[in-house]
């Protein structure tokens, strides 16, 4: 399967490194470049891209802003937006998967983590590897003001289902959720895509913001 993307980043240069790392991988197609986010938008209304690797700090509309507008579009509801920054802000992080991004990565990151986390993220079998990013979203979420979800609006969700969101939560993919609960993968899968239609959840990282937002997760322990 190819993986179509989309760059959007105000810097030419860094564009053009992006576009060489994946035309000389197998498996990606850079179908455009943006360099705001007004362009970003209105690229990925056009193509229809599986990914936006998309930059926080543009021009006019922003990152963040451009990612709630493409996420909140059904009908771009299949373009999914990593969210790559020079800004090791905490509040990025989480602002970046509230607005709907599918993962958040620091442009010093190495190229074979760039490629894996694009693997990852068309798949949509996790929210991004990386401990750190696990520890921000748990810190920000798990603050008062940040409870903007009616807990009542996942009352449906099942003790086994809450069992399996926090796993979700802790960063696992189903090979991993199925292994610790000793289940198949495909049950696994099952659970996920449950929890995800009963919370309203566009994909995994949009469930762990909200899992954590209505309290069926607590920062404790992830």
């Amino acid at each position: 399967m190819t993986i179509r993307v989309l760059l959007a980043d105000d810097q030419v240069l860094v564009r053009a490194g992006f576009r060489v790392l994946l035309e000389t991988e197998d498996g990606f197609e850079v179908v455009g470049e943006a360099g705001d986010g007004e362009q970003a938008v209105a690229l990925a209304a056009e193509h229809r891209p599986d990914i936006v690797v998309m930059d926080v700090r543009m021009p006019g509309t922003d990152g963040l802003a451009a990612t709630r507008r493409i996420t909140a579009d059904p009908e771009l509801a299949g373009v999914k937006v990593l969210v790559l920054t020079t800004f090791d802000v905490d509040e990025y992080v989480y602002e970046a998967l509230r607005s709907g991004a599918s993962g958040f990565l620091l442009k010093d990151t190495e190229p074979v983590e760039l490629l894996r986390a694009l693997h990852v993220i068309a798949k949509g079998e996790a929210l991004l590897a990386p401990t750190v990013t696990r520890r921000l979203i748990a810190e920000f979420v798990g603050r008062p003001e940040h409870r903007r979800v009616d807990p009542s609006a996942v009352r449906e969700v099942t003790d086994r289902e809450r069992e399996v969101l926090a796993l979700v939560a802790g960063g696992l993919s189903n090979d991993e959720i199925a292994a610790h609960l000793v289940i198949s993968t495909a049950t696994a899968r099952t659970h996920v895509s449950r929890i995800m239609t009963k919370i309203g959840a566009r994909d995994r990282a949009q469930l762990v913001v909200l899992a954590y937002e209505s309290g069926l997760v607590t920062p404790r322990g992830h």
